[in-house]
Formats: C-alpha cells, sequence, structure tokens
C-alpha cells in the first residue's frame, strides 16, 4: 500500500453535479495529476450510478493517462435507482454475483480493463467472508482488481475478511468533528496490520467551515489561530493533522477547485507537533486529555 496510492486522493463523489463537459472532467483530472494527485475515488453509486461514467469519457479523451493514474471504487450498496432497476429495495449485497456484476459495470462506466483497488462500501451482516474472499482471489487472477480493502468495516469485521484475503486499507470518515476511529481501535488495527487508512470527508462536509454548533465554531477558532500561527490555511491545517497519524493516512478530498487541491498537498510539508495535534483535538472533544 506505501506506494499504490499517492498521499492525497481526488475523490470524485460529486462530479455529476459539477456540470462539466468530458473535456473540463479531464482538466481537471490533468490538474491533479501535475500535483501528485494521481488516485481518484469512486463509487459505483455516486451520482445515481453516473459518477464512473462521467470519469470514463472524460478518460477516453486521453486513454494514456490511465498509466499515470490509480482508481479506486466501491461496491456493496445496492440503491433503488432507473440506472439499477433490478434494485428493487436498498440494501447491501456482497454477494458473488453482485460484486462480480458491479465489477463488470465500473470497468465499462471507466472504459479501463482493470480497477487498482476495490472497496465494499458498507459492512453487510449477511457477508459470507470465504465467498467474498474466493470472489476477490478470481478477480485478481482474471487482472480485473489488482488490490482490496473495505470501507467503514469496524475492526472485527476488517479482520473476519482480511484472515481470508489479504486486504490494503479501510476507507474511514475521520476529521476533527469526527475523532471515533481515533479511539474505537480502527486506526490502531490500521498501524498492526500495516494498512493505510484512505479518509472521507476530511473537512466534515464543509462543516468545519460553516457549522454553527458548539463544536464546529470551537475548531474553527483553534483551526484559525493556529493558521495565522503557522501562516498557512484551515484546509492545509486540516489536513496536516490527518497526516499527523501514525497509521499514514490517506485523505480524499472531494473538490473540484485547483486551489483546494494546492492546499490539501501543501498539507504533506506541514508535520504538526504533538501540542498543535492536541490543542486542535480538545477543540473538538471539548475538554482536555483525561
Amino acid at each position: 500500500m506505501n506506494h499504490l496510492l499517492s498521499n492525497i486522493v481526488a475523490g470524485a463523489w460529486r462530479m455529476a453535479d459539477w456540470q462539466l463537459d468530458p473535456q473540463q472532467r479531464l482538466r481537471w483530472i490533468e490538474q491533479n495529476v501535475e500535483l501528485g494527485i494521481t488516485s481518484f475515488d469512486h463509487a459505483d453509486i455516486y451520482g445515481g450510478y453516473q459518477v464512473e461514467t462521467l470519469f470514463g469519457e472524460a478518460l477516453a479523451l486521453q486513454p494514456s493517462l490511465r498509466h499515470q493514474i490509480q482508481i479506486v471504487t466501491k461496491c456493496g450498496i445496492r440503491l433503488r435507482s432507473d440506472a439499477r432497476p433490478e434494485n428493487g429495495f436498498h440494501c447491501y449485497d456482497t454477494s458473488a454475483a453482485h460484486v462480480r456484476a458491479s465489477v463488470e459495470h465500473s470497468l465499462r462506466a471507466l472504459r479501463t480493463d482493470h480497477v487498482d483497488l476495490l472497496l465494499i462500501h458498507r459492512p453487510d451482516a449477511l457477508m459470507d467472508a470465504s465467498e467474498l474472499a474466493d470472489t476477490f482471489h478470481a478477480l485478481r487472477r482474471e487482472g480485473k482488481v489488482h488490490h482490496f480493502g473495505v470501507s467503514n468495516f469496524m475492526p472485527w469485521q476488517l479482520e473476519l475478511l482480511h484472515a481470508r484475503c489479504p486486504l490494503v486499507t479501510n476507507q474511514v470518515e475521520l476529521s476533527p468533528l469526527k475523532l471515533d476511529v481515533l479511539h474505537d481501535g480502527t486506526l490502531d488495527q490500521c498501524q498492526r496490520l500495516g494498512l493505510r487508512p484512505m479518509i472521507w470527508s476530511p473537512l466534515a462536509q464543509g462543516r468545519i467551515f460553516t457549522g454553527d454548533d458548539d463544536a464546529a465554531r470551537r475548531v474553527r477558532v483553534e483551526l484559525q489561530r493556529q493558521a495565522d500561527e503557522l501562516g498557512t490555511t484551515i484546509t492545509t491545517l486540516v489536513f496536516a493533522w490527518l497526516l499527523r497519524h501514525p497509521s499514514r493516512p490517506l485523505p480524499i478530498l472531494g473538490s473540484r477547485r485547483l486551489e483546494a487541491a494546492r492546499e490539501a498537498v501543501a498539507a504533506l510539508d506541514l508535520r504538526l507537533d504533538n501540542q498543535r495535534w492536541y490543542r486542535i483535538w480538545t477543540a473538538a472533544a471539548g475538554h482536555e486529555v483525561p
């Protein structure tokens, strides 16, 4: 996993809302690559099952770009959608038939012959770990998927599958306003197994900047204070706070703005000391460490 993905990952989940033509989408991909952001995070369900197609259309304009990037996608959620008339009920599905069908859909939509990393999007109470591992092994033998991981799994759920098929990541939510995985064993497990966690919603879906609850206000004041002291931006500081964790997280930036990408990449050169890191944690928690 050390060299599988770039240290900052571009999230494409909002691409359907950006109202960009294929050439503009291609330029967004290229601009990220120019900044060293070469990994792109997808899921089959994003944009009502449309984002992978939008990305694939852009990539088809410059096929050689595929050799410079890594594509991550997720499956395992069945949404009711006109794009998937067979989905009559919102549920999870990690059966061999559904995972294989999802991969085939993704390959066609993304216009690629392989996915670099496939994640199971949510824990499935009916997951047959042995069957799913067999499916993963078969997809790897066929060259359709190179690596596997999970998303939003608790440590014991990851352990169940990892024992049968080596996984490379757990994509989880973490931000100064969402601290759960720091304390529920998720990131401890990642360190123990040598998995680099992927981090979604690092800016708390914008709540860092606009939230009017007490925690958001406390965190924003502390972030602004430190950003002013360090001569940086809040976005850079939040990404540096995430990157400081010893599990070596891979934050996902879900923005089309080039400036936001630049701010995220700048965090790679900013290392926070323990006191700065815990000042942000304390602002979020609302109390000092025990």
